[in-house]
């Protein structure tokens, strides 16, 4: 498993990029109708119950409009907040708040969406089952997308392609399974070695070889229990295939160690927060 870090600079270049793309810092026309001498106070709020994420953006936003305007977090990344709560303060110069609003709170949207829908499959999986994200994740948001995984509790799985071996089906579909799998006992030079089945039969021509998970991908739940019967002295065992909030609970008392979910990554509904200026 890989575990993503964010950068100082990562995190600098991103918030440059976007505000870029608001014209920063000549486009906002509107906001230059205003006495730049005012300064304001404003309240960042989530209008709903969420996991919070993603405030190192938002504060590098405001930062990077206008370094003398004050972010003072109240709630840490990876808080889960109530309808209302205050998340944080915004002390500064009107116009440079305001230029900064939108860039701050898409990202804190976005990010605490995938953290927050993360939280929810993670409480339904309980602890003795990982969730997992994919490489379901938008083109280069990679990094903050596996962010918002782990602050809502769930394990990254593979970053790039280099991690580790994973045969899928459309790997074998040139191959034989047996033949792929030894191939890559062959050259694993310290790689882990996942390989996806899709039923029991598939299984039972590779248990014995040495790889280190199965992967049960889109198998009922009454097979992927007798696959975990078979294949948990040998390996470690995942789910994945289209699973949701009403079926994760099922698959994990299987007795899988991990699940994998792409639609918290790909489909994750971005969080309600608003600027309110006092």
């Amino acid at each position: 498993m890989s575990q993503v870090k964010l950068r100082k600079n990562f995190v600098k270049d991103l918030v440059k990029l976007a505000l870029t793309e608001d014209l920063y810092p000549h486009g906002d026309v509107t906001s230059r109708l205003l006495n730049d001498n005012k300064i304001i106070t404003a309240k960042l709020i989530s209008n709903q119950k969420a996991v919070v994420a993603g405030l190192l953006f938002a504060k590098q936003t405001f930062h990077q409009v206008n370094k003398k305007t004050k972010f003072i977090i109240k709630k840490k990344d990876g808080s889960l907040v109530e309808k209302n709560s205050l998340i944080a303060i915004i002390k500064g110069n009107v116009r440079s708040v305001l230029i900064a609003e939108r860039v701050a709170l898409n990202f804190l949207s976005h990010i605490s969406g995938i953290a927050t829908k993360t939280n929810h499959f993670v409480k339904q999986a309980g602890k003795k089952c990982k969730i997992c994200c994919t490489r379901k994740t938008l083109p280069n948001y990679r990094v903050i997308q596996k962010y918002a995984v782990r602050l809502g509790g769930g394990t990254n799985h593979r970053f790039n392609l280099s991690d580790e071996f994973l045969i899928k089906d459309n790997h074998i579909a040139g191959s034989s399974l047996k033949e792929l799998v030894s191939l890559a006992i062959k050259n694993k030079r310290g790689k882990k070695i996942t390989v996806e089945v899709d039923n029991l039969k598939q299984l039972k021509k590779i248990i014995g070889l040495k790889f280190n998970t199965v992967l049960f991908d889109n198998m009922s739940i009454k097979n992927i229990r007798a696959g975990v019967k078979l294949a948990k002295k040998f390996y470690e065992t995942e789910a994945s295939g289209n699973i949701n909030l009403k079926t994760v609970k099922s698959i994990a008392a299987t007795g899988v160690n991990r699940i994998s979910v792409g639609s918290i990554t790909h489909s994750a509904p971005a969080i309600d927060y608003k600027l309110e200026i006092n």
